[in-house]
């Protein structure tokens, strides 16, 4: 059985520190992702994360951080479809960044692959749509719009 993945990347015009302080930091996180993330994010901490409005919760485990560079975590393990999730960020210059979110561990010969798969990419350039709007215009109320 082979790993399949999907690979996002955008451009954030904000440098590295401030990109990642976003995602691991508790107090940002609902101006543009998740409701609420349980604490602050560092390596061997599982995170509970909450979405109010679909009534959800999820629960993260990090495995590897690298300050301003990478974060790694696996989610999906109470619905047994654990995947592995890698952000790694790559300052251009003092004020822009590429971010890339490699998600990978979703299973080739599962008969929805094709589905997940455009669900995830989907999902990623929307969090990373949210997220840059966030940190370049301030923008915090798109979190959340996407109605399934």
């Amino acid at each position: 059985m082979m790993d399949t993945q999907v690979i996002t990347k955008f451009k954030i015009n904000k440098p590295a520190e401030e990109v990642f302080e976003a995602i691991v930091d508790p107090r940002e996180i609902g101006n543009y992702w998740f409701s609420s993330s349980s604490e602050r994010w560092e390596q061997g901490k599982t995170i509970t994360l909450k979405y109010v409005e679909y009534g959800a919760e999820g629960v993260i485990k990090v495995l590897e951080i690298k300050g301003n560079k990478k974060i790694v975590f696996s989610w999906g393990g109470e619905d047994a479809e654990e995947t592995v999730v890698t952000i790694t960020l790559k300052e251009l210059d003092n004020t822009s960044t590429i971010i890339e979110v490699n998600e990978s561990g979703l299973k080739e010969d599962d008969p929805e692959i094709v589905n997940k798969m455009i669900g995830q990419k989907e999902g990623w350039v929307y969090m990373l749509s949210c997220l840059k709007s966030y940190l370049e215009n301030g923008v915090s109320d798109l979190r959340a719009s996407l109605v399934f």
